[in-house]
């Protein structure tokens, strides 16, 4: 199927597909695809671009497109246990994942519990970018174990810059931009914010659910009192478990849709220009999808170069086609069991297979 819809073209294509969470990341679904190509087209052009809407691979996909150092830093985990985290350095600007030091998955399932997770060592990541003379710096939110506001990360960059043990006091961070990364346009308390929607995740109970909208509820309240204004309910504002509060409310932070942020930095656009054929994907396509998701974001930026859409599980087919895309395609038999699905090496397999 794909060697029919290829025929007509002049074979230069662009491969830019997300992670399939749990099992292939980006750079690895990419090769996955640039193999089954090669093998059929061999003289094809091919550029394989790492993308990620803000969360898992989003430091790796700047690394890849712009270059620059990781830099290594020991920080606090959501429990506050030391470990290795890493962010991009490249010249004045640092890209952070705020997973590398607050993510879901530094813990297993047994110590998640967002009323004790802390993004503390978020703020140590954003510190450490500051004093190796970062002046913009790029916050992918996504991954979040915590629940907190944005409250410990806030508190780390206290404890690293206030003089007095306020926040009044800290002057490192005047002159810094910031821009959060994020697809969620929850806000931060409510019945659609932070706690509500992304707590049970995390490992929140109902009970606190509801204790942990309140504190979010109550920090808001004495910020807007010491700021003079109120961003709390700001489209972002309930990311990453209300991180992205924090940076809106006191860091004066510029918020994007991540995959739109990511294309931009690297021009898309113009490298879309000239191809005959753009790959997209994600573990799973349907009516969200269209919500602003990533293969959107490739799509919104193809201008008329032809994207076609690949997944590990397809829903709502026709209503992905009429949204755009050229083609949208399963990479799995209908009767393969999930957890063979799953496996790294079969869902590679399956996509060269798709695209040869």
């Amino acid at each position: 199927m794909f060697r029919s819809f290829l025929y007509f073209c002049s074979m230069k294509v662009i491969i830019a597909i997300d992670s399939f969470k749990g099992c292939l990341t980006s750079m690895e679904a990419n090769e996955a695809a640039a193999e089954g190509i090669r093998n059929a087209y061999p003289d094809a052009e091919i550029i394989k671009v790492p993308v990620s809407d803000g969360g898992e691979g989003y430091m790796e996909a700047f690394h890849a497109a712009i270059g620059g150092q990781l830099e290594e830093v020991t920080v606090r985990d959501p429990l506050m246990r030391p470990i290795v985290a890493k962010y991009l350095l490249h010249n004045e600007m640092a890209v952070i994942e705020i997973a590398q030091a607050s993510g879901l998955t530094l813990l297993t399932q047994e110590e998640r519990n967002p009323m004790v997770a802390t993004s503390y060592g978020t703020g140590q990541l954003v510190a450490d970018a500051v004093q190796k003379r970062a002046r913009h710096i790029i916050v992918g939110l996504g991954g979040s174990a915590t629940s907190d506001a944005g409250i410990g990360m806030l508190r780390a960059l206290i404890d690293t810059y206030a003089k007095h043990g306020q926040w009044d006091d800290i002057e490192a961070l005047k002159d810094i931009t910031f821009t959060i990364a994020s697809d969620v346009k929850n806000p931060l308390f409510g019945e659609k914010g932070a706690a509500r929607v992304f707590a049970p995740q995390k490992g929140a109970t109902p009970e606190m659910v509801h204790a942990l909208d309140e504190r979010a509820r109550k920090f808001a309240e004495v910020s807007a009192k010491h700021f003079g204004y109120d961003r709390s309910q700001m489209p972002g504002a309930g990311a990453a478990g209300g991180l992205g509060y924090a940076f809106l409310q006191y860091l004066n932070a510029k918020s994007m849709p991540g995959i739109q942020l990511l294309l931009d930095t690297i021009h898309f656009k113009e490298l879309a220009a000239n191809a005959d054929l753009i790959i997209t994907g994600e573990g799973s396509a349907d009516r969200q999808t269209l919500m602003g998701k990533l293969p959107m974001g490739i799509l919104e930026q193809s201008g008329q170069v032809p994207v076609y859409l690949i997944a590990g599980r397809i829903s709502d087919r026709e209503d992905l086609l009429k949204a755009g895309f050229a083609r949208v395609e399963c990479i799995n038999p209908p009767d393969l069991p999930l957890e063979e699905a799953m496996r790294k090496e079969v869902a590679q397999r399956n996509i060269r297979q798709l695209l040869k």
